[in-house]
């Protein structure tokens, strides 16, 4: 993109004010009369002077680049439901470790789950309106001691029923059950997302204390290329 900016010049050329010859008076058998003249003399720059400009010009070129890259970059809302299903034979997530005192512990904490957990456009996953546009696969771990808090690593991977198919977003963050909205950082991606950066926030739309199973809306904010 063209920035509109000028540059100015590295080199900045420093001048030395009018100054008038000197001429001695003329003797009276002179014939003619001084002519006085007047001069304007350039003074080379100084090695400061020119360290000086050459480092604004520097820092100028670098906002601009910063600039050019800034308007290139795209920004996108994504929105989906993911389901945590515990319960019945076809769970997405199952418990891969512990600690020795995790069955003692209210919170779980030592814990370690493995997911593939599906990610929907609606809340309901059995409702046909409801289709999957990806999976959320990683793990999360019981990571609070004296409250349910979860550190998430996990990526969206978008499949067939998304207009991202192929693409995926990495996200890691502590996910605090206790906040009606958890906020976690976006890390990475692929595809339509490589060099991804943003966040994500999570809201609990309905939780099973029996089973466990959780449907969790999901709003993810990006900045990619």
């Amino acid at each position: 993109m063209k920035s509109s900016q000028n540059i100015p010049c590295p080199h900045l050329l420093c001048h030395a004010p009018y100054a008038e010859n000197q001429h001695p008076r003329a003797s009276p058998s002179s014939h003619h009369s001084p002519q006085p003249t007047s001069i304007m003399t350039a003074a080379s720059p100084s090695p400061s002077s020119c360290a000086v400009s050459s480092s604004v010009a520097v820092v100028l070129l670098a906002l601009l680049a910063a600039s050019a890259s800034a308007a290139a970059e795209k920004e996108t809302h994504l929105r989906f439901y993911w389901h945590d299903v515990m319960s019945g034979a076809s769970s997405t997530v199952t418990r891969v470790a512990e600690a020795a005192t995790t069955n003692a512990s209210a919170t779980s904490f030592g814990a370690v789950y493995v997911m593939d957990d599906p990610l929907t456009v609606g809340p309901d996953l059995a409702a046909a309106s409801s289709r999957v546009v990806g999976r959320a696969q990683g793990m999360y771990v019981c990571a609070g001691k004296d409250s349910l808090s979860l550190l998430m690593a996990m990526t969206f991977v978008f499949g067939d029923g998304s207009a991202y198919n192929g693409s995926s977003v990495a996200v890691v963050g502590p996910n605090q059950a206790a906040m009606a909205v958890r906020e976690m950082a976006v890390v990475g991606g692929t595809g339509a997302f490589r060099f991804a950066r943003g966040y994500c926030q999570a809201r609990t739309y309905s939780f099973d204390a029996k089973t466990g199973d959780a449907t969790v809306e999901y709003n993810v904010y990006l900045r990619h290329n």
